[in-house]
This record gives structure tokens, C-alpha cells and sequence, in this order.
């Protein structure tokens, strides 16, 4: 097994590949998994190989992802850092909605708490719905307000032991300095990879302060019918040089993008499983990474 590199998410020193239990449930990330065996075995593989930072959230399933981590890993490692996200829900249709309401995002803390079988949680995410980003009379500035009263639920929760960090997940660097005036965040998730870098400046702002970033959709959306990313030819020339493949490509050049960046590459699948833990032995030449970095 590859021995990987670390960085600290709060007091949790964490590998730099982690797993994203996004693709444990359904299709769609609703209703409950495809294979419930091989979602579990994908679970306990994926500690065996090194992750100690597990991505979930109660609202995906609902309840699917969270139940199968209990089943497959309770009781857990001592140096497991499970992290979750809320201010979202789902109905029963399956459709995203906010639940971002102070006591929402309580709420949300304590159902977490419940179905994964534990006091408290290495790190919860705010996440920032997309309709919350910003005030639409004043483009580009963050609702402060509400910002500011979601902010003090998630701090109280903190102060009360529920959580040993707090996050911020689709947020601005207007959100995260707004939010480093209040209190500490030990990680940011935001949208990040080879064709988006729209988030660079939160990136930035997180690698000068120490902060955790945990980029999702690293390899593009997973609800995207084209993926111009594993598609990109000069990805693709690449992997075929390497004896890699695409997706090992990939994420191997995002690690290399900041020393605090952490992967959660998620699947439901064993072998993809083994070739995501497989990218911490992966090292890209200066002349390939200036290629890839220059898709942007």
C-alpha cells in the first residue's frame, strides 16, 4: 500500500485521497444502491487502503450514504474523520431543496449524529445554496445577514461538542473572509478541476491560511450527459502515455495544485475504487502538469 501524503483538516491530520460517499445510494443519489454488498465491501476497501476522511450527507439517499458507512465501518477507526454537509434536503421526488434555516442546519447536525452512530463529527460544511450565494440587488456580495445567523447555528454546535470543526461548501472568498471574521473553518468544498477554476481565488485564500480544500466534481459533473474533462483529448494522449487511465490523470494533477487540496473521489465500483487510491502513487513531470494546467 502507498504511504500517503497527509494535511490537517482541523486536528485530524487526513490523507490526501479520501472517499466521497456521493455514488453509495441510487441513481441520481437517491433511493438505495444498485448493489448494497459491493457499495459496503467498496467502504471497508477503501479504509484498507489508506482513506481516513470519508464525505457524506444526510440528504444522500436520504439516509442511504450515512446508513451504509454505519453498517460497513461502525465501529469505526480512531483515526476516521467522517465529514458531513448541510443546508440541503430532499423530497420525495428526489429534487434538492434548501434546509439552510438555522435550526435546519441543527437539525441536520443531530440527524447525521443519529444515523451514523456517533457524538460528534470531525467537520460539517455549510453548504451555500446557489440562490444564497449572493444578494441579487447587489451582484456579487453575499447575503450577510443570513449568512451571519447560519454562521452562529453552526458555531453554536461546534461550542456544544456536536462538531470538532466547521465548514463551508459553494461559497465566494467574500463568504470565507466574511466567515474568518467570525470564526475558524478548518475546510472549504467548492466545485474545482482541470476546465472550472472558477473557485481559484477560494483556493488561493484557503492555501495562504492552512485551510483544507476538498474540491468536488474533480472530474466533472457526474450529472453532466458530456464530460469535457475525461474526454479532453490531451487528457486522453496522456493516460494512453502513462498506462493510466483518464480519470487517474486527472486527479493526480490536482493534487499537485495546492499541498492543501484533499481528493474524495467517489464510486460505487471496487476496481474504480483500487485505480482513485491508486493516484497517490501517481507523479506527473513538470513538462505534462504546465500541459494539463493550461486546458484552462
Amino acid at each position: 500500500m502507498t504511504v500517503m501524503e497527509r494535511f490537517s483538516l482541523g486536528p485530524f491530520p487526513v490523507a490526501r485521497i479520501g472517499f466521497g460517499a456521493m455514488q453509495l445510494p441510487g441513481p441520481g443519489v437517491f433511493g438505495p444502491p444498485r448493489d448494497r454488498d459491493e457499495a459496503l465491501t467498496v467502504l471497508r476497501r477503501a479504509v484498507e487502503l489508506g482513506a481516513n476522511h470519508i464525505d457524506t450527507a444526510q440528504y444522500y439517499g436520504p439516509n442511504v450514504a450515512n446508513e451504509l458507512i454505519r453498517e460497513a465501518l461502525y465501529p469505526y477507526p480512531d483515526d476516521l474523520a467522517i465529514v458531513s454537509k448541510v443546508g440541503g434536503c430532499r423530497d420525495g421526488t428526489g429534487a434538492w431543496l434548501p434546509a439552510d434555516e438555522p435550526d435546519e442546519l441543527r437539525r441536520g447536525i443531530e440527524d447525521n449524529l443519529q444515523t451514523l452512530g456517533v457524538d460528534q463529527l470531525a467537520a460539517v460544511n455549510l453548504r451555500v445554496m446557489d440562490s444564497d450565494a449572493a444578494d441579487p440587488g447587489q451582484p456579487g456580495q453575499l447575503r450577510r445577514e443570513r449568512f451571519a445567523a447560519q454562521l452562529t447555528a453552526m458555531v453554536k454546535a461546534r461550542d456544544e461538542g456536536l462538531i470538532a470543526g466547521i465548514g463551508l461548501s459553494n461559497i465566494t472568498r467574500e463568504h470565507l473572509l466574511f466567515a474568518l471574521q467570525r470564526t475558524e473553518i478548518v475546510c472549504v468544498q467548492n466545485a474545482y478541476n482541470l476546465i472550472d477554476r472558477s473557485s481559484q481565488p477560494v483556493l488561493d485564500e484557503c492555501t495562504a491560511r492552512g485551510i483544507a480544500f476538498v474540491p468536488f466534481f474533480p472530474l466533472g459533473s457526474g450529472f453532466a450527459h458530456d464530460n469535457p474533462i475525461l474526454g479532453n483529448d490531451l487528457v486522453n494522449r496522456t493516460a494512453a502515455r502513462m498506462g493510466r487511465t483518464p480519470a487517474q490523470v486527472v486527479l493526480a494533477w490536482t493534487l499537485t495544485v495546492a499541498p492543501n487540496v484533499l481528493l474524495i473521489p467517489g464510486t460505487s465500483s471496487l476496481p474504480h475504487l483500487e485505480e482513485n487510491m491508486a493516484v497517490a502513487g501517481i507523479e506527473l513531470d513538470d513538462d505534462t502538469r504546465r500541459q494539463l494546467s493550461a486546458l484552462a
